[in-house]
């Protein structure tokens, strides 16, 4: 099994037609995601990537069943189309998109607490069940199937800690790039209990980095589960006062350090890898492979 996207996720990309989203699109059907449909206001009828383009989510999903949609649009145009994606109801919408304001998040997410809808992102690189369904910029190649659940807040991170995971046989359930912004649609919190019904993940694997307190507040909920979770938390060297790298990664005071979000996970019992080529061999230890 895998949790969120599957076989049977159908896919409509919003700005289907800009160079992103075409781009993407095309990698998205060659890697065997099904995406059905597009979107572009005004380019309604036409096609891009041999995909049908629609003036509209509503219609796409009227026209072709999709059932989850991915942004590819500019930051001053995310929130509408976010919007846009849950007033059609679709199940899920995948935020790529970089930058987008705060206050805009805000407002989404309260629409999202009366909706249908699940959002990933935004600055999210997307998610991936291997050999089933990809939704995002993710690159396909380096995952495989296997029994390994992953939720990261870093996209490069995802990338590198997938690499050592895949050559060392240990393929991956699901992996989800949650994002890195302040306000995301889904957190650590919302998907471990996830994994932890999915029969097919046998240990978790979670990205953390300084900045905010979701790995503070998974640390909680870990101590109530009973598959291994192995973490990594960057930043672990970065210079006190600094901000660093994702709009997320804010520190006040002492909430959101590094040393906050490791006391938490020890007290929890989970091994954090100093390096990320670490991970691997901690994850095959503890599925009794190493």
């Amino acid at each position: 099994m895998s949790i969120i996207v599957d076989e049977k996720s159908r896919v409509v990309v919003q700005g289907i037609t800009g160079r992103d989203g075409s781009f993407q699109t095309g990698l998205m059907i060659k890697e065997g995601t099904k995406v059905v449909a597009g979107v572009t206001p005004g380019k309604g009828g036409t096609e891009e990537q041999g995909v049908p383009v629609f003036n509209t989510v509503k219609e796409a999903k009227q026209k072709t069943g999709a059932n989850c949609s991915l942004v590819l649009v500019p930051a001053f145009a995310a929130a509408d189309a976010v919007l846009e994606a849950i007033a059609a109801e679709l199940d899920l919408v995948v935020t790529i998109t970089e930058g987008v304001p705060t206050l805009d998040m805000i407002r989404i997410h309260k629409v999202l607490e009366n909706s249908k809808t699940r959002m990933i992102g935004p600055n999210s690189p997307g998610i991936i069940s291997p050999g089933k369904c990809k939704v995002g910029i993710l690159p396909g190649a380096i995952f495989k199937p296997g029994p390994v659940g992953l939720i990261s807040r870093s996209g490069t991170l995802t990338y590198e800690i997938v690499n050592e995971l895949t050559m060392a046989r240990l393929g991956q359930s699901t992996c989800i790039g949650v994002g890195g912004d302040p306000i995301l649609g889904t957190t650590f919190i919302d998907l471990l209990p996830m994994f932890e019904a999915d029969p097919e993940t046998k240990a978790v694997v979670l990205i953390g980095e300084i900045g905010g307190s979701d790995e503070e507040v998974a640390a909680e909920y870990i101590k109530t589960m009973k598959k291994p979770v192995v973490a990594f938390i960057s930043g672990r060297t970065a210079p006190k006062g600094k901000r660093m790298g994702h709009a997320g990664a804010i520190v006040s005071g002492k909430s959101g350090t590094a040393e906050a979000k490791v006391e938490a996970l020890t007290a929890a019992k989970v091994p954090i890898a100093d390096t990320a080529r670490q991970i691997a061999e901690m994850v095959g230890k503890a599925l009794g492979k190493a």
